[in-house]
């Protein structure tokens, strides 16, 4: 198989201003991006990727669950395409990154072949994936799941987001329901470009991240229902406070991954708490627990011990509580030969590079049962993400991008 020059590298400033310019849709508030799944902004975003793709030459696929792919030809109409990608969607309060960096790494392949006249035997497409991000819509990386045959596409239809609006009547609103039957497209391979989203790259001065396995995710939704009353004339003993049972569980949640060290994780992010009043003690309380780990058996002991504890807690409270599995994946070990083509790739181009864990979920995740799969990494300054102060620099968005195109040509073997 033909390996691209060391000297064949992306246009870095060109994939820059394309950050830049897809993160003025859809601004936040502090910097950052507000572009969450089947909003408007959502829609535009999707519709300037389009357009680029078009200009480069792509043609644009559209499946029934928004999932995007733009194709470039290859030389050899059965081969099987090289898919790259990740997903424009972003969380509340998100950077101008996560996602994005691999959605446009995956343009500027194209962009860069189109430049050096280069032909592939293999097509190559370009993804973007639906609801990645699983804020507005759990869980996690939805459509590459539906699309890898783990949710059925009616389930993810029905999915409502908090204000009860259904994923699918949102999909046809923005105008992006596609035909295509999902999942019906075979894959020779698949790629990502995603930032580290953790601390290790910069803390280590290492410019690629090799990502050889990705952790486990279980999520479970818990609900604590006590009773609601007035926080000033209440007496202490005789309170149902529903507050009081999620913190002590939080506390358990704490103590669970710690007991795991040091690669198990456990924390809740989504939060409500109600009626969310100054003067009332909470009735009731919602919240989902994520704990991850790349072993499977630790996501199993620490779900069995969530719900242990916080049955415990609720009965010496008077509450009461019950579970929702509402997400969640098995470890994944990524395909060998691909993990290889991206170690090569940053052996060739000098770049130095270290074998990583990925500490977060990723479509590349679900992809890898249907498809030999690998993903590569960047840094990010102090390792934050899913914030709007998430930031990258050039050089490491050029980096990653060119051990992409090493990588993805040539998996799609270059044509002399």
């Amino acid at each position: 198989m033909a390996q691209p020059a060391a000297n064949m590298v992306v246009n870095g400033d060109r994939l820059w201003d394309s950050l830049m310019e897809m993160a003025k849709i859809g601004p936040g508030v502090a910097g950052g991006n507000n572009r969450q799944t089947l909003t408007d902004a959502d829609g535009e975003g999707r519709a300037l990727f389009q357009k680029w793709c078009e200009e480069a030459g792509c043609t644009m696929g559209l499946d029934q669950m928004g999932n995007m792919f733009a194709r470039r030809e290859g030389t050899d109409p059965d081969a099987l395409p090289v898919y790259v990608g990740s997903h424009l969607d972003t969380q509340p309060t998100g950077g101008k990154y996560d996602g994005v960096l691999g959605v446009l790494g995956g343009l500027e392949i194209i962009r860069t072949l189109n430049d050096l006249g280069i032909k592939t035997k293999h097509p190559i497409v370009v993804t973007n994936w639906t609801n990645e991000e699983g804020t507005r819509y759990a869980p996690a990386m939805l459509s590459s799941g539906v699309f890898a045959g783990v949710h059925t596409q009616d389930w993810a239809y029905a999915r409502e987001d908090a204000e009860g609006k259904k994923f699918g009547d949102e999909l046809e609103r923005i105008g992006w329901k596609g035909d295509e039957e999902v999942g019906a497209r075979k894959m020779h391979a698949f790629f990502e470009l995603h930032i580290e989203q953790g601390p290790i790259l910069e803390a280590e001065g290492v410019d690629i991240g090799v990502v050889t396995h990705g952790q486990g995710l279980s999520w479970t939704q818990v609900t604590v229902v006590g009773k609601d009353a007035h926080t000033g004339s209440t007496p202490m003993p005789m309170r149902r406070n529903a507050g009081l049972g999620m913190a002590r569980i939080l506390e358990a949640v704490d103590e669970i991954a710690l007991s795991h060290a040091p690669h198990a994780v456990g924390a809740a992010g989504h939060i409500d708490v109600y009626p969310n009043s100054r003067n009332v003690i909470p009735g009731k309380v919602v919240f989902t627990v994520d704990f991850r780990s790349p072993e499977l058996d630790v996501i199993r002991d620490m779900e069995v011990r969530l719900r242990a504890a916080a049955k415990e807690i609720c009965d010496t409270l008077d509450l009461d509580v019950s579970f929702e599995k509402v997400g969640g994946f098995d470890p994944v070990a990524f395909d060998a030969g691909r993990v290889q083509a991206v170690r090569g790739a940053a052996e060739r181009l000098g770049y130095s590079h270290r074998d990583i864990i990925s500490g977060a979920g990723h479509d590349a995740c679900w992809i890898n049962q249907v498809a030999p799969t690998a993903m590569v990494m960047c840094p990010c300054v102090d390792g934050l993400s899913h914030n709007e102060a998430e930031e990258i620099s050039k050089d490491w968005a050029k980096a990653g991008a060119d051990v992409l195109f090493h990588a993805v040509v040539e998996t799609a073997e270059i044509v002399e």
